[in-house]
């Protein structure tokens, strides 16, 4: 709101002093010089180094990108391998004394055991420690090219005979 009175006080001091001095507004507010041409210059190459400088930086986001997205199918392969895991050993139906989990496998991002057009291959190793007459501690690792450490998650799971019907 200030702002508008700032203008309309400007605007009226202008008109006042140009009717006084016969003086045309367009002068009061700027030259007649126009842009030189090392303006130009100087606003070409904060231009270029600005955009230089978001070139420099494309190859790196791109590779960011890519390591977040296998970061990102590595943990869905890794939650459906615990959740199986879960769901073998909780059962009481599937009378599970001694859980061996299976050998370690080659799983694709799209849900198949076939390798399509884009897909990564991830690792998966699963191995377990018994705690107990009916508890396992079961450890589920992913990796890929490129990453030979991957992500891993374990998870106490207990046989849940309640359950039984």
């Amino acid at each position: 709101m200030g702002e508008g009175i700032g203008i309309a006080v400007a605007s009226f001091y202008y008109g006042m002093k140009r009717k006084s001095s016969g003086e045309n507004m367009g002068q009061l507010i700027g030259n007649k010089r126009g842009i030189t041409l090392i303006e130009v210059v100087i606003a070409e190459l904060l231009l270029t180094v600005g955009v230089l400088g978001l070139l420099f930086l494309m190859p790196s986001a791109w590779r960011l990108s890519g390591q977040s997205d296998y970061f990102g199918r590595a943990t869905g392969i890794l939650q459906e391998q615990l959740q199986a895991a879960e769901i073998q050993i909780m059962n009481p139906v599937l009378g599970v004394t001694t859980w061996n989990p299976t050998p370690p496998g080659t799983l694709y991002s799209n849900g198949q055991n076939v390798d399509l057009a884009g897909d990564l291959p991830f690792t998966v190793t699963t191995s377990s420690t018994a705690l107990g007459a009916n508890n396992w501690t079961v450890k589920v690792t992913v990796t890929w090219p490129g990453n030979a450490v991957g992500i891993s998650e374990s998870v106490i799971v207990s046989k849940q005979e309640y359950f039984r019907q």
